[in-house]
Order: structure tokens, then sequence, then C-alpha cells
């Protein structure tokens, strides 16, 4: 199999934004603000964790929510078919326990992301970052333990990761970011994705 390690993000890659599809599925539309309308993570979630207990939404009904979601077509199959050939490790910015739910959609593969700190009565009262740029900085942690990676993802925090890699690949991302990177190569589709991963093995 060699010593190679697929990243993928999850959000737009394998899944809906979690956030918006919550959003929809709650029928709260302030949760739709993103990091494009606000860049500061931070005080984004802490921003969105101030709705939720504003709507009396605690940890339990947001995973009932959001397992009303399901991962995007075809998303489970080219996963399976990845991780038939290689190792795989989802990498995201999102919540274990948000992204429980569908990590049991995708068949429980490896997912390395950050945690929410939740009180006694389901109340979510914080968060916890595994680390600095996540991303990147869980790429180089692989490739210093003797791996090459190769990545994927849609979004502007996974450009790190992605120029990291010894392959990388845009999925399903925007036209600004295509145009502004045009050395790496951009795919719209599971098979043409599956066939790049399977070239860069």
């Amino acid at each position: 199999m060699g010593m190679n390690v697929c990243c993928l993000d999850l959000e737009g890659v394998l899944v809906p934004e979690i956030w918006i599809a919550f959003s929809e599925a709650s029928g709260i539309p302030e949760l739709k603000r993103t990091t494009r309308d606000e860049p500061d993570y931070n005080k984004l979630m802490n921003w969105r964790l101030g709705i939720l207990e504003e709507h009396g939404l605690g940890l339990k009904e947001i995973q009932e929510t959001i397992a009303k979601i399901d991962p995007l077509p075809g998303a489970k199959e080219f996963l399976d078919e990845l991780r038939d050939t290689a190792q795989v490790i989802i990498i995201s910015d999102t919540f274990e326990q948000f992204a429980k739910p569908l990590m049991v959609k995708l068949g429980m593969p490896t997912i390395f992301c950050n945690t929410l700190e939740v009180a006694e009565d389901g109340k979510i009262t914080g968060f916890r970052m595994r680390c600095d740029q996540s991303k990147l900085t869980t790429v180089k942690a692989l490739q210093s333990c003797g791996f090459d990676t190769i990545a994927t993802g849609d979004s502007f925090n996974d450009l790190a990761m992605i120029q990291a890699s010894k392959a990388g690949f845009l999925f399903r991302s925007t036209e600004q970011i295509k145009k502004d990177y045009p050395e790496l190569p951009a795919y719209e589709e599971y098979a043409d994705l599956l066939a790049a991963f399977k070239a860069a093995l």
C-alpha cells in the first residue's frame, strides 16, 4: 500500500456545510453565518453557541437535527472505495459531537476534529480546538512520522493542507479559489477525484 495517507476535508467534500444544513433543518436562519461573514472563528462559534442557548437547543436536540442531514450523494461510495485502496483520515474544523451522526452514515471513518464542552444537562458551554491551523498541523505531523499525504478540500482553510501534501486536489471549490490557484487540479465529480487519488497513490 505504501506509506500514503489520504486526508479529506469533511464539509463540502463528503457532507453539506453542517451549520447551513442545521440552520435549514432547525429553522434558525441566523445560523447560516459562516467564516465568510465572520472570519474570526472563535467569535463566530461563541455567537452560534449564544443562539443555540437562546433557542434552548442542547447537544441532544442538535444531534437529532444533524441526524436528518445526509452525506452528499455518492460520498459514501467514493469513501468506501478510497478506504479499500488506502488509509484515509478526515480532517475537519467541526466538532466530534456534531460529526458523529454523519460518521455513522459514512461507515465510521477516522476523523480528526475539535470537541465541544458539554454540561451534565446537555447544554453546550464552550469548545476546544485541537491545535492551531489544525489541517496543516496534522498533515505535517503525519509527514514527520514517515507518511506521504494526499489531500483534498473545497475551501480557503484547506489550501495549506493541499499545498503541503505530495499531491492535492480541489473538490467542488469556488470559481475564485480555482482561479487563484490554477496549479491545483480541480474536480467536480467523485469518479474523477477517486481516479486522481488512485493515480497519486
